[in-house]
């Protein structure tokens, strides 16, 4: 019983540390760019509509998704800046699980939300994604123009680990 209160614990000390050390930007909100940043390895900074072009020559590009991936949302009359998601789990050619900052709820993290690839051509340059406040995913596409691919993947489905001092030992 201790042993799982000190994990409940230990794992709410970590997600509130990581709201507080996430870079935010534009008033202190929590942006998609500097998250995606974050859990994907990424180094790419601007806007979102400007990971895609920044990607050329520096990480490789596609159209087919991977784990770790970003997903590079154009923009659009609903996203002027565009968006990044990353990938957290193919589960078939044309659907995937994004993990992403900014998108249902202003600041708000989602992790393994559905997206779908609405493309006539099959090529996720139109994507459907969950929306939180409907429940579903969302009522319009969006253009996005693929997928950047990370140098190496981030193992980010690691459990969370706390270091704890041994008090049964001598050597303090």
């Amino acid at each position: 019983m201790v042993g799982r209160l000190r994990a409940i614990i230990a794992t709410m000390i970590v997600a509130l540390c990581a709201l507080t050390i996430t870079p935010a930007a534009a008033g202190g909100v929590l942006q998609c760019a500097p998250y995606a940043r974050q859990v994907s390895g990424i180094q790419l900074f601007g806007n979102a509509n400007t990971w895609w072009k920044q990607a050329e020559g520096h990480y490789d590009r596609g159209h087919e998704p991977r784990i770790g991936a970003v997903l590079a949302f154009s923009s659009s009359r609903a996203m002027p800046v565009g968006h990044v998601a990353m990938v957290s789990k193919v589960v078939g050619d044309r659907e995937v699980l994004l993990t992403h900052a900014n998108w249902s709820y202003r600041g708000g993290i989602e992790r393994n939300v559905r997206a779908i690839d609405v493309s006539p051509n099959n090529d996720w340059s139109d994507v459907r994604v969950w929306y939180g406040p409907i429940g579903n995913l969302g009522l319009r596409s969006n253009p996005a123009s693929g997928f950047i691919y990370p140098e190496q993947v981030k193992d980010f489905a690691q459990p969370v680990r706390i270091a704890m001092a041994d008090t049964t030992s001598a050597a303090y």
